[in-house]
This record gives C-alpha cells, sequence and structure tokens, in this order.
C-alpha cells in the first residue's frame, strides 16, 4: 500500500493548502485529494513540483507499506 503523508510535511513547513495549490499551480481541490490521502495516482511533474516547494525529497510525502506486514520479494 502506498501511503502520502502530504499533510505531515505541510505541518512541518507551516504551509496551507491554498499557498502550496498557489506555488504549484495545481487546484485546491486536486491537493486536497492528494493531502487527504485519497488520490490513485500522482503525476511525477506534480510530485517535483511539490517536492521543489516543500524542499524536501518524494520518499518524504510518499511511503510504501506491505498491506499484509511482510515484505514481498521482487518479481523478475
Amino acid at each position: 500500500m502506498i501511503i502520502i503523508t502530504l499533510d505531515v510535511m505541510m505541518a512541518r513547513r507551516k504551509i496551507g493548502l491554498m499557498e502550496l495549490a498557489k506555488k504549484i499551480d495545481i487546484s485546491p481541490a486536486n491537493l486536497s485529494i492528494l493531502k487527504n490521502g485519497k488520490a490513485r495516482a500522482i503525476r511525477l511533474d506534480t510530485l517535483e513540483k511539490l517536492c521543489k516547494a516543500l524542499s524536501c525529497q518524494p520518499g518524504d510525502i510518499i511511503s510504501y507499506v506491505p498491506d499484509d506486514g511482510k515484505e514481498q520479494p521482487p518479481t523478475a
């Protein structure tokens, strides 16, 4: 499962939804979907803009957690 922790990074950087949406040129509604973990996908250019605006790495706002609690081996 992919976990989005954009809300945590926004709180650390003390930036609100409207301000960040304006900085990265995304609608507040779409940013809210990302922030609340409801997004099913994220464009790489949006991720890049978020990282630039928040001065962070992608891993600071996105993480992977196995569904069953066990790490799966990579498939060839």
